[in-house]
């Protein structure tokens, strides 16, 4: 096995073997406390920007299929885990973990000490790391780890959002017949993608929604030629502070059109409002959060991924309707006069659980009683 070396921005470095492709990645590193859904993960867009490191102890003993991808490209920097299986084995597993990180050209490193690396995370904060196989001197990487860029400074959402309008008609996964296709007219929900994951589509397309996906810097322009009956902002990565069409879209549309916001689009709808956003220690990215519905005190067990949150106290005129009960942060609320309903965390899952999958049937619900 190669040799491998990751360094952080604090001078801490670990010394492990690569796997995936040979080279060098960086960016700011995190972790996730999922068990499974390592694929799901790997291909989810709001990663973009960032090296995962997963809290798990052994990684890749399913492989990688061809329908567990939440966009069409794995989308992290950099992958770190403490142990990754030889040998894989599901049945319905295409390749190794192994091979999918090389065919995508990603750098990972095994074989270090994950639960140091996350106790460090916990204790300072999220970290800038560069994972690397090239360069043997960790001084060196040290040195380079402190030049990355902050990930606020970059405009990471261009990176992944569609460049393109089209529809999408694939709902949820059946055991024997794979995604379920589904031909519906009404209503149609435009979803304006930021780095939309593939299963809030389907699990759209499952309730009974048109979907059709738009291009952000654009949107304004589509909308008023498309008309449709809602509009959903899809997740993303980076700061929302620097997604100025998305916030002047949710100002230009919040009186005309029922408007939800999922984990990204949560926090646009949040400054749109007036709100305030601010980054998280080290953010929440794992598939064990719970959340209370303060509507009616049931608890949901949830997916995260975000580095951001939205100041409740800053908000005006809405009605907190979710928190997080492991920090108390905002995690849902709705507009008391308009048709605006958002969650930061991902009621889609992919991966689980899926105990907030009704999510999507109310804001179905919000369109149908707006028609």
């Amino acid at each position: 096995m190669k040799r491998a070396i990751l360094a952080l921005e604090d001078g801490t470095y670990f010394v492990g073997y690569s796997f995936g492709a040979e080279g060098e990645a960086q960016g700011e590193i995190v972790f996730n406390t999922s068990m499974t859904g390592y694929q799901e993960i790997l291909t989810d867009p709001s990663y973009k920007g960032q090296i995962v490191v997963m809290t798990y102890t052994q990684i890749g003993n399913y492989g990688v299929n061809d329908e567990d991808v939440e966009s069409g490209k794995v989308q992290v920097n950099g992958f770190v885990v403490k142990e990754l299986s030889v040998f894989y084995s599901n049945w319905r597993a295409k390749k190794s973990l192994d091979d999918y990180l090389k065919e995508y050209g990603v750098v990972g490193i095994q074989g270090i000490d994950t639960r140091a690396l996350v106790k460090k995370i916990r204790e300072k904060g999220v970290l800038r790391g560069i994972i690397s196989t090239r360069e043997n001197d960790p001084k060196q990487l040290i040195q380079k780890a402190k030049g990355i860029k902050d990930i606020s400074e970059l405009d990471l959402v261009r990176e992944v959002a569609t460049h393109e309008v089209y529809y999408w008609g694939e709902g949820d996964w059946d055991l024997h017949k794979g995604y379920l296709v589904k031909e519906v007219n009404k209503p149609l929900v435009a979803v304006v993608d930021f780095g939309v994951k593939r299963n809030i589509l389907r699990r759209l397309v499952s309730e009974g929604a048109k979907v059709i996906v738009l291009p952000p810097y654009n949107a304004r322009e589509n909308l008023r030629k498309i008309d449709p009956d809602a509009i959903l902002l899809s997740n993303g990565p980076g700061d929302p502070q620097r997604v100025m069409e998305g916030i002047k879209l949710v100002r230009e549309f919040m009186e005309e059109k029922p408007i939800m916001g999922i984990c990204l689009g949560h926090q646009i709808i949040g400054l749109a409002l007036g709100g305030r956003v601010y980054k998280l220690k080290f953010g929440h990215h794992g598939g064990n959060h719970p959340v209370k519905d303060l509507r009616d005190g049931h608890i949901e067990i949830t997916a995260q991924n975000h580095n951001f949150a939205v100041d409740a106290d800053s908000l005006k005129d809405v009605e907190i309707t979710h928190v997080n009960l492991l920090d108390n942060t905002l995690e849902g609320f709705k507009h008391r006069n308009l048709p605006i309903y958002c969650v930061q965390y991902h009621p889609e899952a992919s991966p689980g659980p899926h105990d907030a999958k009704n999510i999507f049937k109310e804001f179905l619900q919000l369109c149908y009683a707006r028609a």
